[in-house]
């Protein structure tokens, strides 16, 4: 499923993520969030994991990745069907237009149509609350490290699904 989006004269165009975009998709996440983005605990859960699901999705303009967003698939206290979505990287030269709000749309309507029923992050509720992003109950979910608990935000994409999730996040 490919989308075009504009900017100014140069069109963007949102694809899955493949293999291939690593190398630049780290450039991008390096320049995002500096090398402190592998203390977080997210991290952790990733870890030796394939880096790109079918979820992944990319943003390109000029031939070059502007955003990219990452989902995991991940099981929570050992029932899957669930994705950890993050991270989320904007180049900042093409920041709030929309592009990393345009990825999470695309991959959350791809788990939608793959009977996805959970989506959890950590992350700012202010932003991911306009996606149906809420506050879990403080210990239903954790990670294997420390996590603030307000942040971490759950999407029901099948009505109830949060209360067969408890228990530890690990990948699938």
């Amino acid at each position: 499923m490919n989308n075009q989006l504009k900017v100014e004269a140069a069109p963007v165009i949102t694809r899955p993520a493949e293999l291939s975009d690593l190398p630049e998709i780290s450039r991008l996440h390096a320049r995002a969030f500096g090398p402190g983005r592998f203390a977080r605990t997210a991290y952790r859960v990733r870890e030796g994991r394939t880096p790109v699901s079918p979820y992944c999705r990319v943003a390109v303009a000029n031939g070059a990745i502007i955003a990219a967003l990452r989902f995991t698939e991940i099981s929570i206290g050992g029932t899957t069907r669930a994705l950890l979505l993050g991270p989320l990287a904007v180049d900042p030269a093409f920041a709030n237009r929309g592009y990393g709000r345009q990825l999470i749309a695309e991959g959350l309507d791809l788990a939608r149509a793959n009977d996805i029923a959970l989506v959890i992050l950590v992350g700012d509720e202010p932003y991911y609350a306009r996606f149906g992003f809420k506050p879990l109950p403080p210990g239903s979910i954790t990670f294997p490290g420390p996590v603030n608990p307000a942040r971490i935000l759950g999407l029901e994409l099948q009505t109830g699904a949060a209360a067969s999730f408890h228990g530890l996040i690990q990948a699938a």
